[in-house]
């Protein structure tokens, strides 16, 4: 049996859950091989996160999972003396692969193991994006009037050239986030993704999506240009990726939540910009990232398109 663990915030449980469907198809759908893990989301561990998570994979519709029990959890957790020193000498003997690398090929050979990780790399998934952009069925908001409004955004983004912003501030500027996923996503980034689809067509109007609103406003005030979307808020955050996903173009942040818009989004004509990096600890190939990221416009942070 193959179990991988359900763990983090929307975009990351969404990728996990990519590489389930990808491992499930290799398994002929067989649901006894392939199952989740989502034990990280009760209460006893969440009291003990600063921030804590919920399961939001729960929000979509309908969304087809199949969850292991506790004890075949610990067929392959169970760290006692003998299986650690097993492990130690031979690794490959391990009952647990742990994500080390950008990408993991061998992952697909794997019939019997639990799997830690949030294994972003669009590689690992990327001919499964017309099927998860079929599962993953997003909620209305909860206040009607908002659903309106969310409507009311996605027609006006079909009817001009638009393009989504995602500014990741806020949790990023703390001194430990900071140092792991600072100067990556900067001015001179967003200035130059702007004016790629700026000079296409001057005419392109620009929605801002943040967590940090108030920057947003005095940075992006001109509405003529730029709207910013702030309505979207608490459990009702995951609409965001559904507008991005509506856009022609999408601009996204070292953040796994606007990759996600970026890959939802179904439109033929659409573009794609990424930063280089995704952190700072993570040494990147310009041939390697192009082959992960196939189709997407990767710009590093002195702005200049890799």
């Amino acid at each position: 049996m193959i179990i991988i663990q359900v763990a983090g915030g929307l975009g990351n449980q969404m990728q996990q859950y990519s590489l389930y469907r990808k491992l499930l198809h290799l398994n002929n759908d067989d649901n006894s091989k392939v199952k989740l893990d989502v034990s990280w989301f009760q209460k006893d561990t969440q009291d003990k996160m600063l921030a804590p998570r919920d399961l939001e994979l729960n929000y979509f519709a309908g969304l087809p999972m199949t969850f292991c029990t506790p004890e075949e959890k610990e067929r392959y957790t169970n760290r006692s003396i003998l299986n650690k020193v097993i492990s130690r000498i031979n690794p490959s003997m391990s009952t647990i692969f742990m994500e080390s690398e950008m990408y993991h090929p061998e992952i697909f050979d794997i019939k019997d193991k639990y799997i830690i990780g949030y294994f972003a790399n669009q590689k690992y998934y990327n001919e499964l994006m017309p099927e998860l952009q079929q599962l993953f069925t997003f909620p209305i908001h909860s206040d009607s009037e908002m659903h309106l409004r969310n409507v009311d955004i996605m027609n006006e983004m079909h009817q001009r050239t638009s393009v989504s912003v995602h500014l990741r501030r806020g949790d990023y500027l703390s001194p430990e986030n900071n140092a792991l996923f600072g100067n990556i996503a900067t001015d001179e980034y967003y200035d130059s993704a702007m004016n790629y689809f700026n000079t296409k067509d001057p005419s392109t109007h620009f929605y801002i999506f943040t967590n940090d609103v108030a920057y947003a406003k005095e940075k992006y005030s001109d509405t003529a240009k730029y709207t910013i979307i702030d309505w979207n808020t608490g459990k009702n955050s995951l609409l965001d990726i559904q507008l991005m996903s509506h856009c022609k173009g999408n601009i996204c942040a070292n953040s796994t939540f606007s990759f996600w818009g970026a890959r939802l989004n179904a439109r033929e004509d659409k573009e794609v910009i990424r930063t280089f990096t995704m952190r700072n600890n993570q040494p990147c190939d310009p041939d390697l990232m192009h082959d992960y990221w196939k189709g997407w416009i990767l710009i590093d942070n002195k702005g200049h398109i890799i």
